[in-house]
């Protein structure tokens, strides 16, 4: 039996926390980038140094042999979905603004929604599908097909979305199994070791003070991913869910404060119809009693 104490201020300071300080991972993965470290090494370092900085948190829950997935070859499928999104996003950010990458990358919980029709076989009714089709009309706000040369940037982060909800369907297919921090460990595990199988085939050696970057890159997702399990020990998920969506505030700052760029109008539509309609299908699917998706729209 859980006897914790929940604090559901203190869950909600974590959970702002976390969207505050997560959008740096975007910051450095851009700049590693424009440095010109392959995007591949960048997302290795994310997932193979994440699994060093997670290893003493999963050891204290789940003990040696609790790390190691019972089920290998599924966890093995996500870590590469995992994997996927993570280079599709930061990929995307060579061509486009962090904030709007991320807003194009907000699509991901409406394909959750359908993954979950489709493959979990969950019923979804009929306003939950209007509220799909109209987040959708959000995205093509944000990219605006025909009206503005569509970059390749747009079309990698739309893929980032749909790769990390692939992910979270799977993951949704056995929450509760372990704890989060042990599965965050275990697919960053599994992530890092797919990618050390290709990763000298494009390995540019690091100066020091790019490897500081790749340190900080995995203490950040660590660090903030933490703070997410620990906000929702705390607090019901109905009230941790929407400030998820504060990240975009972040990602504005910063997008603005390291590259001086800054969404436009329509993006700002897009990105509020895309919110609107997520949140609505977050509350619909808590009314109805269903989990919600992992930690809410987070970070690949």
């Amino acid at each position: 039996m859980n006897t914790q104490v929940k604090h559901p201020i203190f869950g909600v300071a974590l959970m702002l926390g976390a969207m505050a300080v997560l959008p740096g991972i975007d910051v450095i993965a851009k700049i590693l980038g424009a440095e010109g470290l392959p995007v591949l090494q960048i997302v290795w370092a994310r997932l193979a140094l994440g699994a060093v900085l997670t290893l003493p948190f999963a050891l204290r829950i789940a003990g040696p042999r609790g790390l190691w997935p019972a089920r290998p070859v599924y966890h093995l499928i996500r870590a590469a979905f995992l994997v996927s999104a993570t280079f599709c996003f930061f990929l995307s950010l060579r061509w486009l603004p962090i904030a709007d990458a991320l807003a194009i990358f907000f699509v991901q919980p409406l394909i959750v929604t359908l993954l979950s029709a489709l493959i979990l076989r969950e019923h979804v009714g009929p306003r939950r599908l209007i509220a799909v089709a109209v987040g959708f009309i959000g995205t093509l706000i944000i990219i605006r097909p025909g009206l503005t040369e569509v970059n390749p940037g747009s079309w990698l982060a739309l893929g980032a979305g749909g790769f990390l909800a692939c992910y979270f369907v799977m993951t949704r297919a056995i929450s509760g199994q372990a704890h989060a921090m042990v599965t965050t460990f275990q697919t960053s595990l599994l992530g890092g070791l797919i990618l050390s199988v290709v990763i000298w085939t494009v390995w540019v050696p690091p100066t020091p003070a790019q490897w500081a970057l790749f340190v900080a890159l995995a203490f950040i997702a660590t660090f903030g991913h933490l703070m997410i399990v620990r906000a929702y020990d705390h607090a019901e998920a109905s009230l941790l869910a929407p400030l998820a969506y504060t990240e975009m505030v972040t990602s504005v700052i910063l997008g603005w404060a390291f590259f001086r760029d800054f969404p436009d109008f329509w993006t700002f539509v897009g990105v509020g119809i895309l919110i609107a309609c997520a949140l609505y299908i977050s509350m619909r699917e808590r009314a109805l009693g269903r989990p919600p998706a992992p930690d809410g729209v987070e970070q690949p």
